[in-house]
């Protein structure tokens, strides 16, 4: 399994000792480049005359030239909006000639100095890295994000051309880059895959992590050999802060209000940097602490359609939910320049979200039509029920349904110079995510029969019973559940860089590298039913104590009122583990059929050629090879609730990952790029795993499938970016994905005992004859073809007098379409015209800004466009994402050198999170959570 890694690292060492045999007599020069304060210039271009030697800072503001011969050069350094920097340089036979570069502030505007705002500075950075990167990418800096009123990752994210993201509970969550869906994408920290706290897949909860904790989002559109290759859409990496060049010391101090539920928001956080023992050690230390009380207002519906073509509601809620979100993490930086040719660094970072929530639904199902002879609907009868969901009344849960999600990430990085040549570096990591919902209560009162009025608006739907009275509802169930999932990755990986050039005169560079990724995910649910021992103490609705919400402001429409509902204190302080009050029994079907096991290993090698043909043209040419080894366990549930045994299955495939990338300088500022690259997007596990689950009561089938194949994609794009000295951008670019063996979710309702039979030789038949039920499984479409085009600029307006010229444009554009073969619907035929789930057509940024040496002021809107979140089993059941509008805004006031007071508002627009179903007007769900306010301070000093 992992012989990849120990062939490419025993390559690596080999070359690394004939390398070494070979040094001669050549020098090499490193260095750090920096502003006036001290702070990391990433993205320099850096250069030696005379010859054709250069090279780009990293994102820590660290350069090297390998291999430079003896002699006095002039080291050049020039960065979008700073003034030109030069000095002369002597390198000697086998030595390190070591320099810090300090560049002066400030971008030239025909003979006018024009001295950069705090805005600008962030762009600066945020341009050069994207310039001088070899592959089509994206940057965003920490000073930017700080010039969004974005208070996680994921609501940075939004800003970038070609993504959009998926919100919950207000705030984003899951990234679609180019209109690929989130399980197509990959989200890394330092270079390291980020594992998922959810139970069923890979995604990553992106408003888990502060924005105030990273330092540069990293965007990459396309993909290098040596970069991990599970990211056909995109691969979005997290760089936390490094140790900075000198002291740092900074804090935000913040409060707010959601006026959706009345309540406040607290955020605060620090920074502490600082080198010491005459600059060998590094360290920054860093924290963020987020304390939210909000909520929802929230309608949903599911849609049928009868036997005489009929479109009507089966079942529908109205939904309060009251959210209390703290989000905690803590990072830790060191790094120990052990000599001028090596250093060591670790990195710690540890992610803490609590969400507790209260739910209280209204919910009426089981609704069926009455009709008249002409088969037309006429009224309604069906079912209400009232749940309350929480939690136990404890210190932990305070009566709420606790949501406790950590990530961790942990690394252990070395870089070494071996003479002029040879560049080696390596890493170890640990990194874990969990989920753990403890003691998460609901209780359940219901009664049938219940005639029904229908208010006939299919995007606010409303249905009334004739006569009811809520507090007679029975009791239906009460409940207790404990849900645990964890993932947690082994990583480690070894790269080799030296020069090897075919043309001379002209630079070449070969890397080589092996990665090795050890992962492990379970999930482990347990639930549990509980009657009370004297049915009369909890008969129904009006036993307990109960609470009522109808003030008539409900966000999702003022006619829709939730209602009366068992209180969240009644529930959480009911004592359900005394055995003489209620009886406990143990409810399978909701646990057995989810808990698995999974075991995932990929041991990966590259090769790498970076060869420039001339001074303007360079190119990547290189494969990568990623070996993936699974284990899964599932279990085999009949009956809903009997375990009939554990299904194992193992498996090994190898990927071939072919790349080319072409980067033609044409000028100065403008580069034009294309890319011939490759990808693949691993099965999400609980698709994978091997169960079967079986609800005979709802005619129901779910199976996992073992023998789905990884998607392999062919990503072709080509792009022009003209860059601006004032510091700004217009770029343009199109982009072609063709993916075979795409996964989709396949759904079969008129599934057979024949059908099990062929799929599941042996298993048992659940599926009595004669009857067809509903069956779900991940299966493998045949191809998606998917393309597009976007377009950015941003702009500072210097170019205007006056007022004017402090103004600046900030926008972008992004198309998408996408053709998918071989999706099969219910009757087993081929459907024709179907996207992509995920493939958003439209997305749209503008932002608007005005900045000083003082103040700051942004208006940022961001629009994504409706399209397709779920197949269905034909036309008539697909799902999809509505269209949405957020207007966010924000300004700061420089108070003193050291101390701004900042002020934000978000969703201004009051956008809501909606789905529909087949049709715009067909609501499936509508949740609002109006704006959110926020003031605070923030003190920086840096010398």
């Amino acid at each position: 399994m992992i012989r990849i890694f120990l062939t490419t690292t025993l390559t690596i060492i080999s070359l690394l000792v004939s390398g070494s045999t070979a040094f001669a007599q050549k020098g090499l020069i490193t260095g750090s480049i920096m502003d006036a304060q001290k702070l990391s210039l990433p993205g320099a271009t850096l250069k030696i005359t005379p010859g054709n030697q250069y090279t780009v800072s990293d994102v820590h503001g660290k350069f090297e030239f390998l291999n430079v011969p003896a002699g006095t050069y002039r080291l050049e350094a020039t960065y979008i909006g700073y003034v030109p920097y030069g000095t002369e340089i002597t390198v000697v036979n086998g030595k390190n000639a070591g320099l810090e570069v300090i560049m002066a502030e400030g971008g030239l505007d025909m003979k006018e100095v024009v001295v950069l705002g705090d805005r600008l500075k962030g762009q600066a950075r945020a341009l050069n890295q994207q310039r001088n990167n070899e592959n089509i990418s994206n940057i965003i800096s920490s000073d930017q994000v700080g010039r969004f009123p974005d208070a996680n990752i994921g609501d940075a994210l939004k800003r970038v051309p070609g993504i959009t993201m998926q919100n919950d509970q207000g705030e984003a969550r899951n990234i679609i880059v180019r209109g690929l869906a989130p399980e197509l994408n990959s989200v890394t920290m330092n270079g390291d895959r980020i594992p998922s706290a959810e139970g069923d897949n890979r995604r990553v909860q992106m408003d888990l992590i502060p924005s105030d904790m990273i330092s540069t989002i990293e965007v990459n559109k396309t993909l290098t050999p040596d970069m991990d290759a599970d990211a056909i859409g995109g691969s979005v990496n997290l760089v936390t802060r490094a140790a900075p060049n000198g002291q740092r010391i900074s804090a935000t101090l913040s409060g707010g209000l959601n006026p959706i539920r009345g309540k406040a928001l607290y955020t605060g956080g620090f920074v502490y940097a600082n080198r010491f023992a005459k600059n060998a050690i590094g360290m920054v230390l860093s924290g963020s602490y987020n304390n939210n009380t909000y909520g929802s207002d929230d309608v949903e519906a599911t849609w049928a359609k009868d036997d005489f073509g009929n479109v009507y509601i089966n079942e529908t809620d109205i939904r309060k939910y009251d959210v209390q979100r703290i989000r905690r993490s803590l990072s830790a930086a060191f790094d120990f320049r052990l000599n001028a040719s090596s250093t060591i660094t670790a990195n710690a970072m540890y992610n803490w979200r609590d969400d507790r929530e209260n739910r209280y639904r209204m919910r009426i199902d089981n609704i069926e039509p009455t009709y008249n002879d002409d088969n037309a609907i006429t009224g309604y009868e069906g079912r209400i029920g009232r749940q309350t969901k929480g939690g136990i009344d404890n210190s932990r849960n305070k009566g709420g349904r606790l949501e406790d999600q950590r990530v961790q990430n942990y690394s252990l990085k070395g870089d070494h110079l071996f003479g002029p040549k040879v560049d080696l570096d390596w890493s170890v990591s640990y990194s874990r995510a969990s989920e753990d919902r403890p003691n998460e209560r609901y209780i359940n009162f219901r009664k049938g029969g219940n005639a029904l009025t229908y208010n006939d608006d299919s995007r606010s739907p409303l249905f009334t019973p004739a006569s009811a009275d809520p507090l007679g509802l029975g009791l239906n169930e009460i409940s207790e559940n404990h849900d645990f999932t964890k993932e947690t990755e082994v990583g480690a990986k070894v790269n080799i860089r030296f020069p090897f050039s075919v043309i001379a005169d002209r630079k070449g560079r070969m890397r080589a590298g092996g990665r090795l990724r050890l992962k492990t995910k379970d999930r482990n649910n347990v639930f549990y039913t509980y009657e009370p021992q004297n049915e009369d103490d909890i008969a129904d609705l009006g036993s307990t104590s109960t609470v009522t919400w109808n003030d008539g402001n409900f966000q999702a429409g003022s006619h829709l009122v939730p209602g009366v509902f068992a209180s969240k204190q009644y529930l959480g302080g009911l004592n359900l583990s005394n055995s003489s009050l209620f009886s406990e029994e143990a409810a399978p079907s909701e646990f057995l059929g989810v808990n698995y096991n999974a075991k995932e290993n990929i041991a990966a090698g590259y090769v790498r050629w970076d060869q420039d043909f001339t001074d303007k043209l360079t190119m990547i040419l290189g494969v990568r090879l990623e070996n993936t080894s699974i284990d899964y366990t599932g279990n085999v549930v009949q009956d809903e609730e009997e375990l009939e045994g554990q299904r194992s299955v193992s498996n090994s495939y190898l990927n071939v990952l072919p790349g080319v990338t072409f980067k033609y300088n044409a000028t100065d500022n403008f580069i034009l790029r294309a890319a011939a690259t490759t990808g693949i997007a691993r099965p999400n596990y609980y698709a994978l795993a091997p169960y079967i689950s079986t609800i005979p009561g709802d005619k129901e089938i779910r199976a996992g499938n073992p023998d789905l194949k990884a998607t392999y994609s062919w990503n072709f794009d080509v792009m022009g970016e003209n860059y601006f000295e004032s510091v700004g951008l217009v770029s343009g670019g199109v982009f072609y994905k063709n993916l075979k063996n795409f996964i989709y979710t396949y759904r079969n309702q008129q599934y057979t005992s024949a059908d099990f039979a062929a799929d599941f030789a042996n298993a048992a038949n659940p599926v009595p004859a004669g009857e067809r039920w509903d069956f779900y499984q991940s299966r493998n479409g045949e191809s998606v073809n998917v393309f597009g085009f976007e377009i950015a600029f941003q702009r500072q307006l210097d170019f205007l007098p006056g007022f004017l010229r402090n103004f600046g444009i900030y926008t972008n554009y992004t198309f998408t379409k996408s053709f998918a073969k071989g999706v099969y619907n219910e009757d087993g035929d081929v459907r024709t015209d179907v996207s992509l789930p995920g493939t958003a057509p439209h997305m749209f940024n503008a932002s608007l800004s005005w900045e000083n040496k003082k103040f700051s002021a942004r208006l940022s809107a961001n629009y994504t466009a409706a399209y397709l979140d779920a197949l269905g089993g034909s036309d008539f059941d697909d799902i999809y994402y509505d269209k949405q509008f957020f207007l966010d805004a924000n300004a700061a006031y420089r108070i003193t050198k050291t101390v701004r007071v900042f002020a934000e508002a978000n969703n201004l627009t009051n956008q809501p999170l909606r789905y529909y179903q087949s049709i715009p007007a067909r609501t499936v769900q509508a949740e609002y959570y109006r704006p959110r306010f926020n003031l605070g301070l923030k003190f920086d000093l840096t010398k």
